[in-house]
């Protein structure tokens, strides 16, 4: 999200989102400070701007009345270690993490943008109301403003079946998400979603918020959530625990959706934008 303003070269910046325009309080002062100063100027600066989705192309044309021509929109890819395992493997990891069962799963830093006192707290009210063995896997590692979420896990009735993994690995990352029964990625702002994608790849059933880019992304591979309703996000999981058909629908869709982001898609639009930035300046 920056750039050089001092060079006479032609810039191509890349800008993933605009969070802290949504989520001011969420940030440290003097890095909100250096936003809101540098982020103007950075994007006037640059000769050409690419971005990761066309919500955060419309919140830079909204905020900043940067021209939509100035704007490409590219994408994320997914590294190719995710993919669907057998249900062999499956159960292996299921053993080695979940104690044998079934389990829900996010993963991402924890952080309040990130609403995981929230997906603590609808999984809570879904085991309160679906008797089934399952468990709740959360994946990242604790950085800001993480008391809710530490409150939400002490007032949880079933903290036995809430596990904080910390840090995966990026060996170990694909397997978990291929073995969940689905991804739960209620954040509350995202500029793409890559977990979105990771679990499409894996064929896995997405529970998402209808906010933000997360629509784009998920298309018809996800269900898609209010992510401060604790009822919309339980209900959500009970659709998924309990109805095989929806999860084939959601995993089918995904296959689909999962074509329009790629690494070779993305680069090519960068380059083309590249491209474009030097034409501008001669």
């Amino acid at each position: 999200n920056f750039c050089s303003l001092r060079t006479k070269l032609p810039t191509l910046l890349v800008v993933h989102d605009l969070a802290y325009l949504h989520f001011p309080e969420q940030v440290s002062r003097i890095n909100l400070s250096y936003y809101r100063y540098f982020m103007p100027r950075f994007l006037r600066k640059a000769t050409h701007v690419v971005t990761v989705s066309e919500y955060t192309k419309q919140d830079i044309i909204q905020y900043f009345q940067t021209p939509s021509s100035k704007i490409s929109v590219a994408c994320n890819g997914c590294r190719p270690e995710f993919k669907p395992l057998s249900a062999a493997e499956k159960q292996a990891i299921r053993v080695k993490y979940a104690d044998g069962k079934a389990y829900f799963f996010y993963v991402g830093a924890v952080h309040p943008r990130k609403n995981v006192h929230h997906l603590i707290q609808a999984f809570d009210r879904f085991k309160e109301s679906n008797q089934a063995d399952m468990q709740l896997l959360i994946a990242g590692r604790f950085l800001w403003q993480t008391g809710e979420v530490r409150d939400a896990y002490e007032a949880a009735k079933h903290q036995e079946d809430i596990q904080f993994l910390g840090y995966v690995s990026d060996e170990e990352l694909p397997r978990l998400m291929s073995a969940a029964m689905a991804l739960t990625y209620i954040s509350l702002f995202e500029g793409f979603g890559v977990p979105l994608l990771e679990a499409m790849h894996c064929d896995v059933p997405i529970i998402t918020s209808n906010v933000s880019s997360l629509p784009e992304v998920a298309g018809e591979a996800a269900l898609l959530v209010q992510p401060e309703s604790v009822e919309a996000i339980a209900n959500a999981m009970q659709q998924i625990a309990v109805n095989t058909e929806l999860r084939e629908q959601l995993i089918a869709a995904g296959r689909i959706q999962r074509k329009q982001f790629s690494w070779k898609k993305a680069s090519a639009i960068v380059q083309k934008a590249a491209n474009q930035t030097i034409r501008e300046i001669k």
